[in-house]
């Protein structure tokens, strides 16, 4: 079937059919199809819309995430826009959700709380403090402005209200944490032997016949590695980079200087008065007027926003929140600003934060970046717009030409391109260019594997595209016996020596079950044997395969030891008696071990309870999906 589509792709079918979606585009518009329904929103939440701009914002942060903890490992299928769609959007309906939660219990954060965040986040930090220009560079590089940043914190802010909030509702209960407790500080008395591998390692005499049964019986072990012999077009952004005309740059320098104009930039400070529980309209204006006054009559503004400002992040400063082009505050501070001259104090400005002060400290005039200035800037963009148009002329080419094509040697040569080679590429490919997932999962497609076609163009990158087909398979064979004989040799001696320490290990424990101690058996046959007497969950002196099957087993009745083996990584047996059992109490521990268990529980139950929570908001919501 699909050679028929390639065959057919320019029939007058195929035509019809692109003709009626181009047309259906046109009518009812692509984002019929990529949202659906006739609402501006991908969904509601009880009436609230989330926009698509909001869906795409929480795949740009996860993108980042990825490539922060991956970096050039990340596959590309992972950053698939309809792949993290979905799990963004579930996330941005329980936060709306958790929202709506907040607000109908009157939960906010104040302006002065979001200040203190900021100041106190040490990426803002310069030379041991908050520096607001280092604030505003490192919010751009990542994408966000100020404005955004400071309402998605103050949501955080709320929502961590409301999570602690229900964490916090839950307790446990007395018999709850004596419960825990005998169980978390459970103590068991252990005695163990160890039974070396090494021991039983020994020079085997490996007939030829064994090994060609061991051959027989194994050929699945001995097969070699399926691979791939690949021929492949790369196309690379920077192969297609040209120098820059001197003359195209200084055009562009004129059509762009104005945009590259420095925007005007204002430092202020300010003074943040908040209404305080109980004090009357009256008193609060009254306040702000006295402190008006005095910096009318020559207060020392640095000195007096110490004292009086409730925004603890800026008071430090002397009030200073540093510059701002005219997006950083809210519109009513900016217009205030806007009207002030150097040195000015406003008339009280009043926000949702409270009513601020202001002075204008310094302004920044915009200046207009000169050639020089600009030269680099315009040069690495103009070359590479022109280079990103031609690689992206050059793939279509290819595209077009490699579809029909037997392989990739007519196209390469139409297109003056190299065909390249790469050998032994195998599925599980961890190094070079083709350990990455979505050029293994071409070449060893159907379509490319068994069929013979030639790839799509893949894109690993919108810099970097490679088109590949399998010139060779090397399907999977049985190595010759003469080739694998040693790896057969080892194998049998290595089983006959787990044999025989299996066959001591049983031994042991019988004898230690029919009453022989642990430390007798151990001397009589020169095995190191230990005691650990309490030991509790978190041991670190018995090995962790002990240690874990002694809290494994059931407590032993009376005077008889409950007796098991174990392997530890080295391949050794560990042989152990478990003793005694005594269950822990809360009344004797450590205040210290007590108050852990009850953290310990508090937190579980607060995660149970938190998504309980969640939950029933899901079930008492109106949630749609378009």
């Amino acid at each position: 079937m699909l050679q028929d589509i390639r065959s057919n792709i320019q029939g007058t079918m195929a035509k019809i059919i692109i003709g009626l979606i181009i047309v259906s585009f046109s009518i009812f518009g692509i984002e019929s199809i990529l949202f659906g329904g006739g609402s501006s929103g991908v969904a509601e939440v009880n009436g609230e819309p989330i926009s698509p701009i909001e869906v795409q914002q929480a795949v740009n942060t996860q993108k980042r995430q990825l490539i922060a903890m991956m970096g050039d490992a990340v596959d590309p299928a992972m950053l698939d826009d309809n792949v993290l769609g979905a799990q963004a959007l579930d996330g941005l309906i329980d936060r709306r959700l958790q929202m709506q939660s907040a607000a109908d219990l009157d939960l906010v954060a104040s302006e002065a709380e979001i200040g203190r965040v900021i100041a106190g986040m040490e990426q803002f930090w310069l030379d041991g403090q908050f520096s607001p220009e280092v604030y505003t560079s490192v919010l751009a590089s990542a994408g966000f402005t100020p404005a955004f940043f400071k309402q998605s914190l103050a949501q955080d802010l709320v929502l961590n209200q409301v999570r602690s909030a229900v964490a916090g509702s839950d307790f446990a209960t007395p018999a709850e944490l004596a419960l825990n407790a005998r169980i978390a500080s459970e103590q068991r008395d252990v005695r163990y032997l160890t039974i070396p591998l090494e021991r039983f390692r020994q020079d085997v005499d490996v007939t030829d016949e064994q090994v060609a049964a061991w051959y027989a019986d194994n050929e699945a072990n001995y097969m070699t590695e399926e691979s791939v012999e690949l021929e492949y077009i790369e196309l690379l952004v920077d192969d297609y980079r040209e120098p820059i005309a001197e003359d195209v740059l200084r055009q562009e320098f004129e059509l762009a200087k104005d945009s590259y104009q420095y925007q005007p930039e204002n430092r202020v400070s300010h003074i943040l008065f908040e209404q305080g529980d109980g004090e009357s309209d009256d008193a609060f204006a009254a306040r702000v007027a006295e402190a008006s006054q005095s910096l009318s009559d020559g207060a020392d503004f640095a000195q007096l926003a110490g004292e009086l400002s409730a925004d603890i992040g800026s008071a430090a400063a002397g009030g200073d929140l540093g510059f701002s082009s005219g997006d950083a505050f809210p519109e009513e501070m900016e217009e205030a600003i806007a009207a002030l001259e150097v040195g000015q104090v406003s008339e009280p400005v009043t926000t949702d934060a409270g009513v601020h002060l202001i002075l204008l400290t310094e302004r920044r005039a915009g200046e207009t970046a000169s050639f020089e200035e600009m030269r680099p800037q315009l040069e690495e963009t103009l070359q590479l717009t022109e280079a990103r148009n031609a690689l992206l002329r050059k793939v279509e080419d290819l595209r077009d030409l490699a579809f029909n094509a037997e392989n990739l040697n007519g196209p390469a040569q139409d297109l003056e391109l190299e065909v390249e080679t790469a050998s032994g590429v195998t599925r599980d490919q961890l190094e070079g260019l083709f350990s990455r997932p979505s050029l293994i999962a071409a070449a060893f497609s159907e379509d490319v594997l068994e069929l013979g076609h030639n790839s799509e163009v893949i894109e690993l990158s919108p810099e970097h595209f490679v088109a590949l087909r399998v010139a060779t398979h090397n399907k999977p064979e049985l190595m010759p016996l003469d080739t694998v004989r040693e790896q057969i040799v080892s194998a049998i001696a290595e089983k006959a020596s787990q044999e025989a320490i299996d066959v001591e290990a049983l031994r042991a424990v019988v004898a230690i079950n029919a009453g022989e101690g642990v430390e007798s058996f151990a001397v009589e046959n020169g095995y190191e044997w230990q005691v650990e007497i309490g030991a509790k969950r978190r041991n670190v002196n018995l090995p962790q395969a002990v240690l874990e099957r002694a809290f494994e087993l059931q407590a032993p009745t009376a005077d008889t030891p409950v007796v098991d083996a174990v392997s530890d990584i080295n391949g050794d047996r560990l042989v152990l008696a478990l003793v005694r059992v005594t269950e822990g109490e809360l009344d004797a521990l450590a205040p210290t071990e007590r108050d852990l268990i009850d953290r310990q529980v508090g937190a579980e139950f607060g995660t149970l309870i938190q998504q309980e929570y969640q939950s029933g908001l899901r079930q008492r919501a109106e949630i749609t999906v378009f």
